[in-house]
Order: structure tokens, then C-alpha cells, then sequence
């Protein structure tokens, strides 16, 4: 005060609680519900009584400490009105236009104790009623209980839903449009970029990105936000943070995420599939856990986050030594969980591909990752000012890569293992194949998509991670272009064919088991966003003053494309690149 005491206002014996309150249960897979006949009036007021309210029971605090959220909050970043309502056997079934990820918000009347029952799904089933095989044991139910008192408005609280229809129950009078709200939930991050071309394939893929993409930001990155999973899988993100990072500004939560991932480390060193490990995948294979590493790569490449880099490097280190005391041999690791996760399968009823030609050797994968990843610690070993690590990377490297083209390369046919598309691209994005041998190794790749797969991919979550830059790389930007603007099953363009307004889990989301076929994942993507903005609009950052520091600007001249507008904004200000062709000019404006 302004005599100089003071007063501590703190809980404690004399504090009062309440446990009768309108909000009856909530959780995030099952839903939120909300009894308005119990809301308290005057709670806030001086005088009210209180008589009834418990007294609260002092405990022991939880073990653990408090620290500042230094990522952007989750907030109703958007509001969507819904493009119809329809009668449905229960009641109305509105929708939203479009998958998305947050609440309805309604406008109701009814008499006081009246329950409005909300049910969520992402897709329709033929007879028109909501499609919730997919959802598992989620219940995503949201119930509100009038209060009797005209027009009340309410959304939930304490949960979110991953849908794009709503069946509303309960009501006994036809509601109009204009009595809800679809209100979009995710992190407060800026949107970075502009982008659009010629080909409205391809302009619809890139906002299906940015909307399946927000969709999965909720304090950390998830797989998925309708089903009973919702975990931060670190495969779905580890060249995914990367394309998303032309799309939002998602340093910070990134940042944020590489300390969720080194407090699931184990002492020994083993690094989870799913970090925070709500999920106990403790599964030690090289893909999953490695995303520690790419994410860190992502955050210096594109922030300049040296920083985190820093920080995380000795618990990368220990990573890395742990991988390799437990399991190489012979300078290879034959350790894999996941295998190229999710490669097209030749039927559109399987969830995973049973013809062996196109799964791709665990110990291959593994390897080759192990691989980049003593490149990727070259690098940090520098700029993390630990020098004196960078001699012994090179020293395994090497041996690896002397290994890995001895078992798994077939010098009389010029490719890797059994040539799957994933099995030649590893050791060609990675660097791994000897000078003299990339040409043909490369062939293989051109004529595995050309002749066996029809213009058309056979990679999965591994795989696609690499595949359009490298077919750019090796002066098939053509080819790329193809894949990215696919109509046709397997590809990101038969997805949009088929109504879809975020990105699937799977190539055959629409026809696989409903045990496994989310509306809603990125994982996908692989470096499709990535190859967008740094191949096909030319806007890049250079390797050694990075965050765009110093940009490399070289967009494809591709049959076919006739524009592309597009921009960026980086750190040091906003990137713009916009060309457009005719057969007699090349118009280039940046």
C-alpha cells in the first residue's frame, strides 16, 4: 500500500471451493458438458453467501516445477459460419464446409433441464449420418443443458474436436445457420507465407496443408485431433517442420517441443516415438527418435536458433552413443520399428502394402539414417563450439557408408536392396552413393515412377520425405511437378478428387480400415511444402548464413506451370517471388 505495508492474498485454510458448478465433466477425447442450470450467480460480488461451499483439503504439492509457457497459447484463431443444415434421424447434422479443428458455438432456447446433445465426425456415411468408425473410442460429445431463459450462447471450454459435421440433438424447433459458429482453435502463430500457381491442384493441396497443419498445433505438434490419439509422434514432423515452417511462424513452439523431447530421454539416452511420452514408445529406432535432430536442424536453418542447438547438443550426443553402443554391428544398425510407414499398399482396401517390392529393409533405413544424422552432428558439433567431436563423426561415417554400399548396393543392377523408389533415394539425398554410380542409381528411381508406378509415387512417410527435392536434384523437376499435381490415387491431388479439405494419414484414406484412415494428419506431406517454396518459387535460405540471412533464389522452369506468386516472412523481412511465362518470356519479379 501506499504506506508501505503489505498483504499476501494466498490460498490456503480460509480459501472456499466449489465442486457443483455447471461444467459436469470434460475431457479432451470424449467431450464437454456443461449444465447452465448450475451456474452461480454473484459469486464475484461482495456479500454473497458462501455458506454452502466446502471447505478445501490441503495436500502436498505435485513433484515436478512451474516454468513460463514461452510458446504461443491456444487461442480461436478463426470463425467459420457453416455452409448448410440439413434433417437428419436425430436431428440437424450442419456443416462446417471444410475440416477443422476447435468447437461449436450455438445460440439455443429450450425449457430449463432441456439437454442439446453435440456429435462430431469428419465425413458423412452414405445414408447421410455421421461417420464415426475412425474415431474409435472417442466419444467427441459435447452436451449443453438449457437454463430456460431465452436465447442462450455456449462453447465448450476445456476441449476441442477434430470434425467437419455436427449433429445436434434435442432441439424441438428448426435452428437456422445463422444460430452457430464454427470457431477455429489452434496456436496463436502468424501465418508466413502467400502462395499460389497456375494449377489449382496444387493451390488446393497447399491450403489443405496449412488447415490440416493448424488443425495439429495444440501446445505441441499432434498426429491428430479427432480420434482417441492426439499424441506428438515425432515421425510425422521431422521434415514436416520444416515445410510448415514457411507456413507459420513456429519457432517458438518448436523450440518449446525440443525440451518436451529431452525430458522424455531416458538416462541411458533412449529417446521415445511419441514425446511428451504420454505414450510409452519406447521402441528405439532411428527415424522416430531422430526427429530430435532434424527439428533442432530446422530451428537454426530457418530461425537461426543457435540457441537451442546449443543447449540440446550434448543430449543429442548421448542419443546418438546410445544408438550405437546398443545397436550397431559390422557399422550397421539393424534396428527399425516403422519400416517407409504408410507407402501406398496396391490395394485400396489394405491399410499397409503386403507386396514386399515395395517396402523398403529396416536395417537400410536405419543405416542410412544413422548416417545423416553424424553428418547433421558435424555441423552442430561447429556451431555448438564442441570441435572436437567432428573428427570422430567423419571417422564413422565413413566406415558407414563403406558398410552400407557393401551389403545393400547391387553393383550388376545399380540399385539399392530390392529398389523400392525409398530404397535409392536414402543413400542419393543422403550422399552416400559413390560419384560414379548416382546416375544410374537415379535411373532406377526415374523408371520405378515412370514404368512401374505410372507417373505416380510408392513412398511412404520416409520416403516422401525426400523425394521432390531429390528428383530436383537430379534435374527432374518435371517428374516432381507430376507427382505434386496427381489426380489419381496414389497421390496429394486424388485426396482433394475426393472432397478432402485437410490432408489423410493414408494414400487411400477414403477406402482403408476405419481403424486407420485420420482425415486429418501431416504426415504426408514429406518435403511436398519444402520443394513448394524453395524449388518452385525460389525462395531459400542459404546453408551457411541462415534464417535468409543470405537467400537463394532459383525457381524451376516447369512445363506446365505457367505462374507461381509467392512470399515469405523470415526473420530479417518479408521474401517475394513471383514469375510468369509465355512461350516467348520468362517474367521473374522479386
Amino acid at each position: 500500500y501506499t504506506d508501505g505495508t503489505r498483504q499476501r492474498v494466498v490460498s490456503g485454510e480460509n480459501w472456499k471451493l466449489n465442486v457443483d458448478g455447471p461444467i459436469r465433466t470434460n475431457n479432451e477425447y470424449d467431450g464437454e458438458e456443461y449444465d447452465a442450470t448450475k451456474e452461480l450467480k454473484g459469486w464475484n460480488n461482495i456479500g454473497y453467501n458462501d455458506a454452502a461451499w466446502m471447505r478445501p483439503e490441503l495436500v502436498n504439492a505435485p513433484a515436478g516445477y512451474l516454468s513460463a509457457q514461452m510458446s504461443e497459447p491456444m487461442k480461436v484463431m478463426k470463425s467459420v459460419k457453416p455452409v448448410s443444415i440439413k434433417k437428419s434421424t436425430n436431428g440437424f447434422i450442419i456443416d462446417a464446409g471444410r475440416n477443422i479443428a476447435g468447437w461449436l458455438q450455438i445460440k439455443v432456447h429450450g425449457k430449463k433441464g432441456q439437454p442439446i446433445k453435440l456429435n462430431f465426425a469428419e465425413s458423412l456415411q452414405k445414408d447421410g449420418s455421421l461417420y464415426i468408425a475412425n474415431l474409435r473410442d472417442a466419444k467427441v460429445t459435447d452436451i449443453y443443458t438449457c437454463k430456460g431463459s431465452g436465447d442462450e450462447v455456449w462453447h465448450p471450454t476445456f476441449v476441442y474436436h477434430g470434425f467437419r459435421y455436427i449433429e445436434i440433438s434435442g432441439l424441438n424447433y428448426t435452428p437456422t445457420i445463422n444460430d452457430f459458429d464454427v470457431q477455429v482453435v489452434y496456436d496463436a502463430l502468424s501465418s508466413t507465407s502467400t502462395f499460389s500457381t497456375s494449377n489449382s491442384t496444387i493451390n488446393s493441396i497447399y491450403q489443405n496443408a496449412w488447415w490440416g497443419i493448424a488443425a495439429n498445433y495444440k501446445g505441441m505438434p499432434v498426429d491428430c485431433p479427432q480420434r482417441n490419439e492426439r499424441q506428438p509422434w515425432l515421425g510425422d514432423r521431422s521434415t514436416g517442420a520444416y515445410g510448415e515452417s514457411f507456413l507459420f511462424a513456429n519457432q517458438n513452439l518448436y523450440a518449446k517441443w525440443l525440451n518436451d523431447i529431452h525430458e522424455a530421454q531416458t538416462d541411458e539416452g533412449a529417446i521415445p516415438d511419441v514425446a511428451p511420452a504420454f505414450w510409452n514408445y519406447y521402441t528405439d529406432n532411428m527415424t522416430w527418435p531422430g526427429t530430435y535432430l532434424m527439428v533442432a536442424d530446422m530451428l537454426y536453418n530457418q530461425y537461426g536458433d543457435k540457441q537451442s542447438l546449443t543447449y540440446h547438443y550434448p543430449f543429442m550426443k548421448k542419443w546418438m552413443y546410445y544408438m550405437k553402443s546398443k545397436y550397431m554391428k559390422n557399422n550397421l544398425i539393424a534396428r527399425d520399428k516403422y519400416g517407409d510407414w504408410c507407402v501406398p499398399p496396391e490395394s485400396l482396401e489394405l491399410i499397409h502394402a503386403k507386396d514386399s517390392l515395395l517396402n523398403t529393409n529396416g536395417e537400410l533405413i536405419a543405416s542410412a539414417y544413422y548416417y545423416y544424422f553424424l553428418k547433421l552432428m558435424q555441423k552442430f558439433a561447429i556451431v555448438a563450439n564442441h570441435q572436437q567431436d567432428v573428427q570422430e563423426y567423419q571417422t564413422l561415417a565413413s566406415s558407414i557408408q563403406h558398410a552400407f554400399n557393401a551389403k545393400f548396393y547391387n553393383a550388376s543392377k545399380k540399385y539399392y536392396a530390392n529398389n523400392s523408389i525409398t530404397s535409392n533415394l536414402l543413400p542419393l539425398a543422403f550422399d552416400m552413393v559413390e560419384e560414379a554410380n548416382k546416375e544410374a542409381v537415379f535411373n532406377n528411381i526415374y523408371n520405378k515412377i515412370k514404368i512401374d508406378n505410372h507417373m505416380h509415387s510408392s513412398t511412404g512417410v520416409i520416403g516422401t520425405q525426400w523425394l521432390m527435392r531429390t528428383l530436383t536434384k537430379f534435374q527432374r523437376s518435371d517428374i516432381a511437378y507430376t507427382l505434386a499435381s496427381n489426380k489419381t490415387y496414389p497421390s496429394w491431388g486424388y485426396m482433394v478428387e475426393q472432397g478432402a479439405t485437410t490432408i489423410w494419414e493414408l494414400w487411400n484414406g477414403n477406402t482403408a480400415d476405419p481403424k486407420m484412415n485420420s482425415q486429418n494428419h501431416v504426415m504426408l506431406l514429406g518435403d511436398l511444402l519444402v520443394w513448394l517454396h524453395e524449388n518452385v518459387a525460389g525462395i531459400k535460405s542459404d546453408n551457411q548464413e541462415v534464417a535468409f540471412k543470405k537467400i537463394i533464389m532459383k525457381p524451376e522452369n516447369i512445363d506446365g506451370l505457367n505462374f507461381v506468386n509467392a512470399s515469405y516472412n523470415s526473420v530479417y523481412g518479408t521474401i517475394k517471388s513471383s514469375w510468369k511465362k509465355t512461350t516467348q518470356q520468362f517474367n521473374w519479379n522479386i
